[in-house]
């Protein structure tokens, strides 16, 4: 199928781009990366008045580590980031998020800012992005605001982004030198979305779990923090029996639904699963 009609933009400055997206309101929509957008264009999901291609705007792309936060804008390509060593040093749990996503032409141009806004309940970049306490920033013609994370996110396909705002950048807290981290998912094969996926990341001193995050995908509408599985964590020793009884904790807390793919009894058990998976490489981590 062809997509519908539309007006085309391609704005050459943050400030042009903010100006057309007051214009158009809801019945405009952001080109970045267009892994998402142009298949639903195409399917004819959407019917927007207007599409507003950023991808000009160069200011949009950069990766740089302010007062202790990696900081990247939203038009930054998701192969850079795989790529870039001080997202691998710093805060490596982005990279491994970061190599899990479809296939490497997806990954050479879809965006950061693209993925965020975009808020697929399968997606990994929302999962990073809650497991290490981010915020985005949210900029519109008159000012801008910084959300966090778990106010992002409301349900699947939809952020508290405003129909006049334009998400810039993207903001990750680096975490603390000798923690651990780890991303893992299951999808029938290599590429597709996740049937189930968990981002963990533990702060140790010694053999205490001082501060842990975990975060599930594909099995709410939203990347979920698996809170009583962390409290678990927090509360005892980094070793198998809490691992074990933070994945019981885990699979609790979550509601997923069935489908043609998984039923919910499936994805939650792969919550059980991959929550020991992601605690043990993470502890590892920690160790190494």
């Amino acid at each position: 199928m062809k997509p519908p009609p539309f007006a085309y933009h391609d704005p050459r400055s943050l400030e042009e781009a903010l100006q057309l997206v007051a214009q158009y309101g809801a019945e405009g929509k952001i080109l970045a990366g267009g892994q998402s957008l142009m298949p639903m264009l195409n399917s004819r999901l959407l019917a927007p008045s207007a599409l507003i291609d950023i991808n000009p705007i160069g200011e949009l792309d950069y990766i740089r580590e302010v007062d202790g936060e990696l900081r990247l804008g939203a038009l930054t390509r998701q192969r850079r980031i795989e790529r870039a060593a001080p997202v691998r040093s710093r805060v490596p749990l982005l990279a491994e998020a970061t190599r899990l996503i479809g296939h490497l032409p997806i990954r050479s141009r879809g965006t950061i800012g693209g993925s965020l806004a975009h808020a697929a309940s399968t997606a990994e970049y929302p999962a990073a992005l809650v497991t290490l306490g981010g915020q985005v920033v949210a900029r519109g013609v008159r000012a801008e605001r910084l959300i966090a994370a778990e106010d992002f996110f409301v349900t699947h396909l939809t952020t508290s982004l405003r129909p006049e705002e334009i998400l810039s950048e993207v903001r990750f807290p680096i975490p603390p030198a000798g923690s651990g981290w780890a991303f893992e998912e299951f999808n029938r094969r290599y590429g597709d979305f996740a049937l189930a996926g968990v981002a963990a990341l533990l702060v140790g001193e010694g053999r205490r779990c001082r501060r842990a995050r975990l975060t599930a995908i594909a099995v709410g509408p939203t990347p979920i923090r698996l809170k009583a599985a962390e409290a678990i964590l927090e509360q005892g020793r980094i070793d198998e029996a809490s691992f074990e009884e933070a994945a019981v904790r885990a699979s609790e807390a979550v509601d997923p639904g069935s489908d043609l793919h998984a039923t919910a009894e499936y994805r939650r058990h792969l919550t059980r699963l991959l929550t020991v998976r992601a605690l043990r490489r993470a502890a590892a981590r920690m160790k190494g």
